[in-house]
């Protein structure tokens, strides 16, 4: 048993010391300023700057939802690289961002808060590089209705 025990921990050893592993990392996300409570938060992280904020069409996206009273969620095991993150506030529990003549009546936020004027930020206002064993998001939700 004890002899099985060190050649299953050698085998890991040699597995991650592989050359082309892949080097991951912990990413903490935390959502400030909700006008409140209700609905839920569904968030975006994609690293397709074609399929950013929606990521709809974006197989390899992750996409969460949380209850808005939480404002803290947490993406593990990610590999390095550059990401981007979309947050909307679903007040009503839709599943979408509610508008009125185009303009949001919901709270959008994106990483790196970069300002918004005439429709969302592109990826690159929003990318951050994940290379770290753990990094740390905040976004501040805005709300223009």
């Amino acid at each position: 048993m004890r002899r099985l025990a060190s050649t299953a921990i050698a085998a890991a050893v040699l597995l991650v010391s592989l050359p082309g592993a892949v080097a991951t990392s912990d990413l903490s996300v935390d959502v400030s300023n909700l006008r409140s409570a209700k609905g839920m938060v569904r968030v975006c992280l994609t690293a397709d700057p074609d399929n950013f904020p929606a990521c709809v069409d974006d197989a390899n996206a992750t996409t969460r939802s949380i209850p808005a009273s939480m404002t803290h969620l947490q993406f593990d095991g990610l590999p390095h690289g550059a990401y981007a993150i979309a947050v909307i506030h679903d007040e009503n529990n839709n599943r979408k961002l509610d508008t009125f003549a185009g303009i949001p009546r919901e709270g959008f936020g994106f990483s790196r808060n970069p300002s918004v004027t005439f429709g969302p930020p592109r990826f690159a206002a929003a990318r951050f590089t994940l290379e770290s064993d753990a990094d740390r998001q905040q976004v501040r939700m805005r709300y223009l209705l």
